[in-house]
C-alpha cells in the first residue's frame, strides 16, 4: 500500500475502526444511531466512549472536546484531558459514555439574537453520532449540535440534521408511489472552495486585510486578469507545497479533496472534495477552511476566505454541488438516456423547480452576508436575481409536456474538431451556465451564490427544507390520485405552467435579463438587509414550523443575529478605514506637498522663468484630494457616532447599507486616485500589484 492509502482517514474513528475496536452487538447499535433510527443507550454509549479514548490515546491524543459549529460561522471547541486523578501524585486516562454524548458550555459570549438572557447563559453540546469523530491537533473532535438550555438551536448543525430528516420522509413518499424502496436516501454534496494566498509580511503590513479580510482601497495595477494566464496555470513552486500539505492532512481527516488549481484571478485558487452526505460535508467544509489557513501561515502565506477581497478582480465563492440519492447510490437526479421518459426524474426536477420559484427569497438570504453583496453579480459570481439553468434538451423536454406536444429527441452528436488522429467523443446535449446561480449540470444542481466564507450548512438546511415541501405538496396529491400515470402527467405540467418564469438559459449578466426578471416578477434583492428581511415573513415561519426546522423564535432570533453581523462588520471597516487614512494616508499626501511645495520654491529661487507647472497642478491637485479625504473622513465619524445611536437593528443595517457604504466608496475612489499621484516609494502601504504579483 502507498503512504497515502495508509494515511487516508487515519486520524477518523471510522466504520472499519468501529468494527475492529467494539463489541458486535455495540457497533451495530452504533451504526442504528448513525441512521437515525435509534437512540444509543448509556451502557454502549460507555463502551463506545472507552474504545474512542483508547484509540485517540493510541494516536498522540491528551484532550477531548466537543466540537460545535455556533452561529458565528466558524467552529468552537473547549479542550478537556482526559486526566483523572487516583491519587495524590498519580492519574488515569478516563472518558466515559456521559461526557461523550453531553457537554456543558458557556453560551453567553456567543450569538443568541435575544434567545437567551444574560443570567441564562449555560448551554449545551450533544453528540452527532451521524459524523465520524476525528483527531484534529492532539484532540479527539466529537462533532455535536449546540443548543441552549431551553433546547433552542444556537448552531448551524441542528437545523440542517433536521431539515435531512424531513427531506429523507418526503423522497419516500414520493419513491413508493414509483413501487421503490429505499430505507434510507440522503442528500449529498460537494462543496468547491475559493481561495486567496498572498504573501504573510505584506499582508500584515495592512490594516484593512488584518481586521476585515478584504482591501478597502487600492487602484488597478497595469495588468489584472485580462489574459486569462493565471487559470489552470502551472503552480509556483511555493503554492504547490502549500497544497500538497493540505492534502496530506484532509485526507488524513478522511476530506476527499479531489481537484486543485489556479483560478482566474492572480494569487487566487480552488480545493474541491468529492460529493459526501451533506451533514458530513458541512463538517468536512469546516476544517476545509481552517486547514487552509494553517497550512498557508506555515508556507509564509495568508489564505483569504473573504469573498472579495480585491475590487475588479474575481471574488471568491463556495459552489454548493447538491443532490438527492438512496442508501445503494442511485442518484435520484441522473436523468438516464431518456430523461423525456423518466418520469420520476421529471417529478424531482419540478420540485426543485418549484421549490426555487416559491422560496427566491430564501435561497437569496441564505447566502447573503456584507462580504457577498461585493461579489455577487460581478466578475463570474452569479447576479442576486434567483433563476434556474436547465439546459437546452430538458427546457425542451418541459416544453413539449405543458404544450402536450412529441417531444423531438436530441440526440448525441462525435464532435467535429477536424484531427483525423483523435478519438470521437461524443457532442453533450446541453452546456454548463456559468453565469447562473442555480444550475442543472448533468444529474446534480450547484448552487453558486454561496460565498467563500460562508458556513454550507444554512444553504442546505432551506434547500432541504423547500424541496422537502414541495415533494410533501406532490405526494399528497398523487396518493389521493384515482389513476396515477393521468394524475402525475397533469401535475408536472401544471408545475411547469405555474413555476416556468423561474428557468432562464440565458446570460444572467446581461442587462436584457434584469429587465426581463422584473417583468417575470421575480425578486432582485441586490444586498443584506433586503434580503434578511424575509426570514421573518408569515410564509416562511409557516414553512419552518410545519417541518418543525425551526420555532418562530429561532427565526426571529436568527434574523437578529444576521442583522447584527451585518451591521457589526461595516462598522469595523468604517473604523478601519478612518484610521487608515488619518494615521498613514493623509500624513503621507501632506509630507509630499510638502516636497512638490519645497521644490516649487527652490525653482523659483534658482530663475524665476523655469517652469513649475508640473508640481504646482500636483500640489493642487494632492491639496484638493487632501481636503475631501479630511471633509468625508469627518462625515463618515458622525455617521459611525449616528449608527451607534440606533438600536433597531434593521434601521442599523439599512443605515450601513445606504449611507455609509457610500461615504467609504467616496473615500476610496478618492485615496485610489491619490495612489496613482505618488511615489510608489512613499505610498504607506502594499499596493494591489505587490499584493497580487508577488513571488
Amino acid at each position: 500500500m502507498s503512504k497515502i492509502t495508509d494515511d487516508f482517514a487515519s486520524m477518523v474513528f471510522h466504520d472499519r475502526i468501529m468494527k475492529e475496536k467494539l463489541p458486535k452487538d455495540i457497533y451495530q447499535n452504533l451504526q442504528r444511531a448513525m441512521h437515525q433510527k435509534e437512540r444509543l443507550d448509556e451502557d454502549s454509549a460507555n463502551v463506545i466512549a472507552t474504545a474512542m479514548k483508547n484509540w485517540a490515546i493510541e494516536k498522540g491524543a491528551t484532550h477531548y472536546t466537543h466540537w460545535f459549529q455556533p452561529m458565528t460561522g466558524i467552529t468552537a471547541e473547549k479542550h478537556n484531558s482526559f486526566l483523572s486523578p487516583v491519587n495524590h501524585n498519580q492519574v488515569i486516562m478516563e472518558f466515559d459514555g456521559k461526557e461523550l454524548i453531553q457537554g456543558e458550555s458557556d453560551a453567553s459570549s456567543f450569538p443568541s439574537g435575544g434567545l437567551r438572557a444574560t443570567f441564562e447563559a449555560r448551554g449545551y453540546t450533544a453528540w452527532d453520532p451521524t459524523s465520524y469523530v476525528f483527531i484534529k491537533d492532539h484532540v479527539l473532535c466529537i462533532p455535536t449540535i449546540f443548543c441552549s438550555h431551553k433546547g433552542e438551536s444556537l448552531d448551524k448543525k441542528t437545523p440542517l440534521l433536521k431539515a435531512e430528516a424531513v427531506i429523507q420522509k418526503q423522497a419516500q413518499r414520493i419513491l413508493k408511489l414509483f413501487h421503490i424502496k429505499a430505507q434510507h436516501i440522503q442528500t449529498m454534496v460537494g462543496a468547491e472552495q475559493e481561495y486567496f494566498l498572498i504573501d504573510k509580511t505584506l499582508f500584515h503590513k495592512r490594516e484593512d486585510l488584518r481586521f476585515c479580510g478584504r482591501t478597502l482601497f487600492g487602484c488597478k495595477p497595469m495588468k489584472t486578469q485580462e489574459l486569462d494566464d493565471h487559470y489552470y496555470g502551472v503552480l509556483k513552486p511555493r503554492v504547490k507545497d502549500f497544497m500538497k500539505e493540505v492534502n496530506e492532512e484532509l485526507w488524513k481527516l478522511g476530506i476527499l479533496a479531489k481537484t486543485q488549481h489556479n483560478e482566474v484571478a492572480p494569487s487566487q485558487h480552488e480545493l474541491a472534495p468529492i460529493h459526501m452526505i451533506t451533514n458530513i460535508a458541512s463538517d468536512q467544509n469546516q476544517l476545509i477552511m481552517e486547514i487552509l489557513q494553517k497550512i498557508a501561515d506555515k508556507h509564509h502565506f495568508v489564505c483569504l476566505l473573504h469573498e472579495k477581497p480585491f475590487e475588479g478582480f474575481n471574488g471568491s465563492g463556495k459552489h454548493n454541488n447538491w443532490s438527492i440519492s438512496t442508501e445503494d447510490g442511485k442518484n435520484l437526479f441522473s436523468p438516464g438516456d431518456t430523461p423525456s421518459e423518466n418520469a420520476q426524474f421529471l417529478l424531482f426536477l419540478c420540485a426543485v423547480i418549484k421549490a426555487v420559484d416559491e422560496h427566491q427569497d430564501l435561497l437569496r438570504l441564505s447566502v447573503a452576508s456584507a462580504g457577498n453583496d461585493h461579489r455577487l453579480g460581478a466578475q463570474e459570481a452569479p447576479p442576486a436575481i434567483m433563476s434556474i439553468f436547465i439546459g437546452e434538451e430538458l427546457y425542451a423536454i418541459l416544453d413539449a409536456i405543458e404544450k402536450d406536444i412529441p417531444y423531438q429527441n436530441q440526440t448525441k452528436k462525435a464532435m467535429e474538431i477536424g484531427i483525423e488522429n483523435l478519438p470521437v467523443f461524443l457532442q453533450d446535449t446541453t452546456d454548463r451556465n456559468r453565469t447562473s446561480p442555480f444550475a442543472f449540470t448533468g444529474n446534480k444542481f450547484e448552487f453558486r451564490m454561496l460565498g467563500s466564507s460562508q458556513s454550507i450548512a444554512s444553504v442546505n438546511t432551506i434547500l432541504n427544507t423547500i424541496v422537502a415541501d414541495a415533494l410533501d405538496s406532490f405526494a399528497t396529491i398523487l396518493e389521493n390520485a384515482d389513476d396515477f400515470q393521468l394524475e402525475l402527467h397533469q401535475l408536472i405540467k401544471a408545475t411547469i405552467r405555474q413555476h416556468r418564469r423561474i428557468i432562464y438559459n440565458g446570460d444572467n449578466y446581461s442587462e436584457h435579463w434584469k429587465k426581463e426578471a422584473k417583468e417575470r416578477g421575480l425578486l432582485q434583492l441586490s444586498t443584506t438587509p433586503d434580503a434578511l428581511q424575509y426570514y421573518i415573513s408569515k410564509k416562511n415561519i409557516h414553512l419552518f414550523e410545519k417541518h418543525q426546522i425551526f420555532h418562530v423564535n429561532e427565526l426571529f432570533s436568527r434574523h437578529e443575529m444576521l442583522l447584527k453581523k451585518y451591521g457589526n462588520v461595516l462598522h469595523i471597516e468604517a473604523k478601519t478605514m478612518l484610521y487608515m487614512i488619518k494615521s498613514n494616508i493623509l500624513p503621507t499626501l501632506l509630507q509630499y506637498q510638502k516636497e512638490l511645495a519645497s521644490t516649487c520654491n527652490i525653482k523659483k529661487e534658482v530663475h524665476k522663468k523655469i517652469n513649475i507647472d508640473v508640481e504646482k497642478n500636483l500640489l493642487l491637485s494632492l491639496s484638493d484630494i487632501s481636503q475631501k479625504l479630511f471633509t468625508q473622513c469627518e462625515q463618515l465619524t458622525k455617521q459611525l457616532d449616528e449608527a451607534n445611536s440606533l438600536t433597531n437593528s434593521q434601521e442599523r443595517a439599512h443605515f450601513y447599507c445606504t449611507h455609509m457604504k457610500q461615504s467609504m466608496s467616496h473615500l476610496r475612489e478618492w485615496i485610489d486616485y491619490a495612489e496613482q499621484q505618488v511615489p510608489s516609494s512613499i505610498w504607506p502601504y502594499p499596493t494591489y500589484k505587490d499584493l497580487l504579483f508577488s513571488e
